[in-house]
């Protein structure tokens, strides 16, 4: 119970008390699709009864943000910057991990917020896509945080130090009861394949630019893989 408010508390802004030792979540990393349930469930709640698709998607967007804290976002617009910095190695490092925002975290942020608003526009049923979507890119967490290797301290070379080679599997069962869900048996076979596929391109990536990962890229695998999957499911149908 403590690993998991402290992952809600890393992972949300929900009241939950007196913060939790952090250690707590760091040697149980795997729990990360519990808060996919939480955060997708709560937004789902939000827009249950909005019947106007783009309004609906709108303020999805807005409260995955908002119970998130914009913590993985951030991510995505650093891994932007990044991605996009000219120069060596050491400069895309710099451009990274700078708190300063420049025009390629303003890019893929807006393309990564563009693509998620018009697949949920488009999804037959908002709530499914939410809960699926929020759970699988939890799961991508889970998975960068085992198999990435960290090129500098931080935290996620810290939760990195607790995990143990199983941890993908136990974060998959995590999201098995995602098939009790009135979706179709195509849709989340293209959300599980997405979800790994994701966040292994991901750390292809980061490791020929950055030479490893760090947390903001693994905060930006939330927000891709959430994106890239309900854009998927939208396809399949």
């Amino acid at each position: 119970m403590k690993a998991l408010i402290a992952l809600l508390q890393f992972a949300s802004i929900l009241p939950l008390g007196k913060p939790v030792d952090f250690e707590h979540f760091a040697r149980h990393s795997y729990l990360y699709p519990l808060a996919g349930y939480v955060i997708g469930g709560l937004v789902a709640l939000i827009v249950f009864r909005i019947s106007n698709q783009t309004i609906a998607a709108a303020i999805a967007i807005a409260a995955l943000l908002l119970l998130s804290g914009c913590n993985h976002f951030d991510g995505l617009i650093d891994f932007g910057d990044g991605v996009m910095a000219h120069g060596d190695r050491e400069k895309r490092v710099r451009a990274l991990t700078d708190r300063q925002v420049g025009a390629g975290g303003v890019g893929l942020g807006l393309v990564i917020t563009l693509i998620l608003f018009a697949s949920l526009q488009a999804s037959t049923s908002i709530v499914m896509a939410i809960l699926i979507g929020e759970v699988c890119a939890k799961f991508s967490m889970a998975l960068l945080t085992t198999i990435g290797t960290p090129f500098q301290e931080g935290i996620h070379s810290y939760l990195h130090q607790f995990s143990r080679s199983y941890f993908p599997v136990v974060a998959f069962l995590l999201c098995l009861p995602l098939i009790l869900l009135p979706v179709s048996p195509q849709k989340l076979v293209a959300a599980a394949v997405l979800m790994v596929l994701c966040p292994i391109i991901l750390l292809a990536i980061s490791k020929q630019l950055f030479g490893g990962i760090n947390g903001d890229v693994v905060g930006a695998s939330n927000e891709i893989t959430r994106a890239a999957i309900i854009l998927g499911m939208v396809i399949i149908a």
